[in-house]
């Protein structure tokens, strides 16, 4: 396992491909510092012996030790130590620990490549399972590239005027594929070691050439990173963990570029029969993905709610019931969406490639619970804390000679609490609520993963909802089939013995 310290030495080493505004910057540059700070974390406690246990993890591919966040779950008890260890990592940063997407598109391809070669008679499982092996030694941070541009939303890809619009293949060779378009909206690739492309849609037969997989080295020939950094004003006087921290999120272009063979793992346009394939590899990351995200929402929950307790106790309301009301609101989210992952790792079943894959209903329903609830949440934060969190004055004011007492004269609230710590309370708050990242955090905590509409389109597909009326029609002495069940859904096995099955009418058809 690697040390932060290696890590960075790595990114140093590679070429200047980041673009932020006019400037094409390497990955030593102060702008995309605070993001590296967030990964930090995940090497560090990885070291930690109080944390060995919750982030680390034994590979079944060499047997070694290993960080969790290289892992590939082999048993509920995988599923349930990375949700845990995404909670309580994302308490130390005060939001999205960054590195989950990575591991999850490779839970997920571990899923589909295994299926792709038993089906198809292919080698993309032998592949990434080499692939994984390097991935584990080297302890590597990747990104997730999933979204594409996509152009006119009403269009599918082959349809659009502008074929490049979503990530396609436009050459294979017998060395590796070719690859032209663009992926938006991709948290941590300046400062991720390789990311990992995985298309975000059913693709017909007509989509084809965009029915692509892949890994590459983020400084790859002809890789374009358009970033946005987010980062937190600086703090002269104060020494705070969560005035440190920071984010990217990146245009990942793709100008050309050459995929070498043993890095592609899905390719329609070699071979048409694996295109079916790329909606199936489209969900899955996105099932593993939410399954992360309740571990990581119900922390940013929890640091709400932390905040929105501080603050009522610094504005002396904290006895008032109102606030204990808005408080307990902000508490049952986060229970309730880490319940659902919780539960869905326990309801999880082994894939055929022997990767444990979480329940998807439960993993849908937490994740479109958090995304419903953030605004609200947030809007439970600004309610208790005033105004001041967005109009309070600059840290300078409040160490200056002149005016700094009579600032902190004028912000006392609980007589009980000292004018400075209330200012650091505010001016946290202000880090969390108000400051660019965190405007970031609100959007990303609908969005991140998928939207809710997305989550109902997942739960819908995969809920039975002819057994559920069966309940109705039993009740209401209608004819019905009603006998014993768990619940009325598709389970993850269930879900690739139907894709199994449609794949071998296919192939009888052709």
């Amino acid at each position: 396992m690697r040390t932060y310290e290696q890590y960075v030495e790595n990114l140093k080493k590679m070429k200047p491909n980041i673009y932020i505004g006019d400037e094409k910057v390497g990955r030593d540059d102060w702008r995309i510092k605070g993001g590296m700070g967030i990964i930090k974390e995940t090497f560090d406690k990885a070291h930690d012996p109080d944390w060995e246990d919750l982030c680390t993890a034994t590979s079944h591919l060499t047997g070694k030790k290993i960080n969790r966040f290289t892992h590939i779950h082999q048993s509920e008890e995988d599923l349930l130590k990375k949700q845990k260890m995404t909670r309580q990592l994302c308490h130390r940063v005060g939001g999205c620990i960054q590195r989950c997407m990575g591991i999850d598109s490779l839970n997920a391809l571990s899923v589909i490549t295994y299926e792709m070669d038993q089906a198809l008679g292919t080698d993309h499982y032998e592949r990434f399972k080499r692939y994984m092996e390097y991935f584990q030694e080297n302890d590597l941070v990747a990104s997730c590239a999933q979204t594409d541009a996509k152009g006119d939303r009403l269009k599918r890809p082959h349809e659009q005027e502008d074929p490049d619009q979503y990530l396609r293949v436009i050459e294979t060779r017998e060395d590796g594929i070719v690859v032209r378009g663009c992926k938006i909206n991709i948290t941590n690739t300046p400062y991720a070691d390789e990311f990992i492309a995985v298309p975000c849609r059913y693709m017909g037969p007509e989509d084809k050439d965009y029915a692509v997989a892949f890994a590459l080295p983020a400084d790859w020939d002809g890789v374009k990173l358009l970033t946005r950094p987010a980062w937190i004003r600086e703090s002269k006087v104060i020494d705070s963990p969560s005035s440190k921290l920071g984010d990217c999120e990146t245009f990942i272009i793709f100008d050309d570029v050459f995929v070498p063979k043993e890095r592609v793992f899905l390719n329609g346009h070699g071979d048409p029969r694996q295109t079916p394939y790329a909606g199936f590899l489209a969900l899955m990351f996105a099932h593993y993905h939410r399954h992360s995200y309740t571990g990581c929402k119900p922390a940013m929950s929890e640091v709400l709610a932390s905040a929105a307790a501080l603050v009522a106790e610094y504005n002396g309301i904290e006895k008032a019931s109102h606030a204990q009301d808005k408080i307990s609101h902000l508490i049952g989210t986060a229970e309730l969406v880490f319940a659902a992952g919780e539960s869905s790792a326990k309801h999880s079943e082994k894939a055929p490639s022997g990767t444990q894959v979480p329940d998807e209903i439960l993993t849908n329903a937490g994740r479109r619970l958090a995304g419903e609830m953030i605004f609200e949440e947030y809007k439970i934060l600004a309610d208790l804390s005033g105004g001041i969190i967005a109009t309070l004055p600059f840290e300078g004011s409040f160490f200056n000679e002149d005016v700094g007492d009579l600032a902190m004269k004028y912000l006392q609230r609980n007589p009980r609490v000292k004018p400075e710590n209330i200012y650091k309370c505010f001016r946290g708050i202000e880090t969390i609520a108000v400051s660019e990242l965190g405007g970031l955090m609100q959007v990303a905590g609908i969005h991140g993963g998928g939207s809710p509409q997305m989550e109902t389109i997942t739960m819908m597909m995969r809920y039975d909802t002819e057994r559920l009326k069966d309940i109705a029609k039993y009740l209401f002495g209608i004819k019905s089939k009603l006998k014993p069940y768990d619940r009325p859904t598709v389970t993850p096995r269930k879900q690739l013995e139907k894709f199994r099955i449609a794949m071998q009418r296919k192939r009888d058809e052709n």
